[in-house]
């Protein structure tokens, strides 16, 4: 039987391994998400990175080190710093220098910042659902629970 997506890639014959087809499902899955996303943060001036440290700021609700911001990103982003200056350069964050390490510097968000993070709840909301709101809360949790489970097989590197 010819998977959606071996259609989708136009490929002719079965993937060679079960994982080869699971993986690049995820990954075709991620892209079209991410396109998705990518458009609804772009008409309010920001990059998916640049809504997650938003986001990460207004959920804890203090100023933040800018190592945790970055440990809790939900993709890893190698320039942080430079990040961190367009988002301070659209006047969303603003960093103040720990007295006590001058090495530390905490990351606050603007009243601007959460000004548009209200005005994007929303839109938001009805993205997610409009992509995943087809499946049921069981499949929701059980999809959770694949996904969490496949990345176990990276614990074994660090």
């Amino acid at each position: 039987m010819v998977s959606r997506l071996q259609r989708e890639l136009g490929k002719q014959r079965s993937f060679e391994l079960p994982e080869q087809e699971a993986y690049l499902n995820i990954v075709r899955t991620n892209d079209e998400f991410s396109n998705r996303f990518g458009k609804l943060f772009r008409e309010y001036g920001l990059t998916a990175s640049q809504y997650n440290v938003l986001r990460i700021l207004r959920g804890e609700g203090k100023p933040m080190p800018c190592l945790e911001i970055s440990a809790r990103m939900v993709q890893v982003v190698p320039a942080m710093t430079g990040l961190l200056d367009r988002l301070e350069a659209q006047g969303l964050i603003s960093r103040d220098r720990c007295t006590e390490d001058r090495r530390v510097v905490f990351i606050q968000p603007t009243p601007k910042a959460l000004q548009l993070l209200k005005s994007m709840d929303q839109p938001v909301q009805e993205l997610h659902r409009s992509l995943m709101g087809h499946l049921t809360p069981d499949e929701l949790s059980e999809l959770s629970r694949l996904l969490e489970k496949a990345r176990t097989s990276l614990d074994q590197d660090e």
